[in-house]
């Protein structure tokens, strides 16, 4: 997998330094998120057992928030010589769930649910294998096409931060506005638990909408990540 961020690297010309600057931009913008309380409706406690007992554990474990950049910058390529993914500009390893609820507008009407967001479309694709982190590109591109929308009218956007380089491909290839995407942080600080992060990232942006937090104005979000093997997946959603 590192590999593939490193051959992404090179081929859209991203620095070392750009991603550190960007993971640590990640340890940040959680860091402040989370002071405002932003994920707080999104937690759910969790017991699990611990040497003196049960544990309950409330809050994400994996975030650093003071985490200092020139510590980052001193930290060792992990797969390639003179390469740019470190510990540090990569997501961790580590252990998570989520889950959302789909229903129809029939189901939210009989049950009386009030719905967080509308899911407006969504897009799976394929690319190289070698470079499988660039999948959110081709697959944003059906979510959008299925909206009927485009991305200028999207106004919060998160791509799963598996590499900072991962990431700095689809926003240079995308043309992304780095100011409405991944604005409370991301994979980087979270943690990026495989089979969680899409719930994770869906229930966090259906949230930023509901409670408005998605800026002002803003009603349509837009998620994506990357998936091992050269795949990609992306859904939009818009304010109810």
């Amino acid at each position: 997998m590192g590999v593939t961020a490193e051959n992404l690297a090179e081929k859209y010309g991203i620095t070392r330094e750009e991603c550190d600057e960007y993971g640590f931009r990640s340890q940040m913008a959680w860091g402040e998120a989370n002071k405002a309380g932003v994920f707080e409706a999104e937690l759910a406690p969790v017991e699990v057992k611990g040497r003196k007992g049960p544990q309950l554990v409330t809050a994400d474990e994996s975030p650093r928030p003071d985490v200092q950049l020139e510590k980052m910058r001193s930290l060792k390529p992990v797969f390639k010589k003179d390469g740019c993914v470190t510990a540090g500009n990569a997501s961790g390893i580590s252990d998570g769930a989520g889950s959302v609820l789909l229903a129809s507008e029939a189901a939210v009407a009989k049950y009386n649910l009030t719905p967080l967001a509308r899911l407006a479309g969504w897009g799976r694709a394929g690319c190289a294998p070698e470079i499988m982190g660039i999948g959110p590109v081709p697959a944003i591109a059906g979510a959008l096409a299925a909206a009927g929308t485009s991305l200028g009218e999207v106004g919060l956007v998160e791509i799963n931060e598996a590499f900072a380089a991962q990431y700095l491909a689809c926003e240079k290839e995308l043309g992304l506005d780095r100011a409405v995407a991944n604005k409370s942080g991301g994979a980087i600080a979270l943690g990026h638990p495989l089979g969680a992060s899409g719930a994770r990232i869906t229930a966090h942006l259906a949230h930023a909408l509901a409670t408005g937090r998605a800026g002002p104005g803003v009603t349509k979000a837009l998620g994506s990540a990357c998936i091992g093997g050269g795949q990609g997946i992306a859904v939009l959603l818009e304010k109810c």
